[in-house]
């Protein structure tokens, strides 16, 4: 990956975490949409701190395991947004938007994984 589309890719996912913090400051003050709020949280975060440590890999071999990481946190964050809206926490049409950058987050890290291990 070129240094241009790895930099795009690292702001496109810090942008994605701080649209995630921001969703969570206006979810519900329930016990249940806490726990869910954390454990986006720290998903979503992590996805994005993650891949600006794969940038860093010194191996090629450390890159596809850094990016395994990556791709574990995106899908785990796929899976909360997917909980706040069949709990109906939130009405799924106003996640709409911020799942199609998860799912699409999540391609992207799978493809670079794929292509890292060619």
């Amino acid at each position: 990956m070129s240094v241009d589309k790895h930099e795009e890719l690292r702001t496109r996912a810090k942008k994605f975490a701080l649209r995630v913090i921001r969703m969570s400051q206006a979810l519900p003050r329930t016990r249940e949409a806490n726990v869910i709020a954390n454990q986006l949280l720290r998903s979503a975060t992590g996805m994005a701190a993650n891949y600006r440590a794969a940038g860093r890999s010194r191996s090629k071999v450390e890159f596809i395991a850094k990016i395994g990481v990556v791709i574990e946190e995106s899908d785990e964050t796929v899976f909360w947004l997917e909980m706040l809206a069949e709990s109906g926490m939130v009405k799924p049409a106003k996640l709409e938007g911020i799942q199609k950058e998860a799912h699409e987050l999540l391609a992207i890290f799978a493809a670079s994984r794929r292509t890292a291990r060619e």
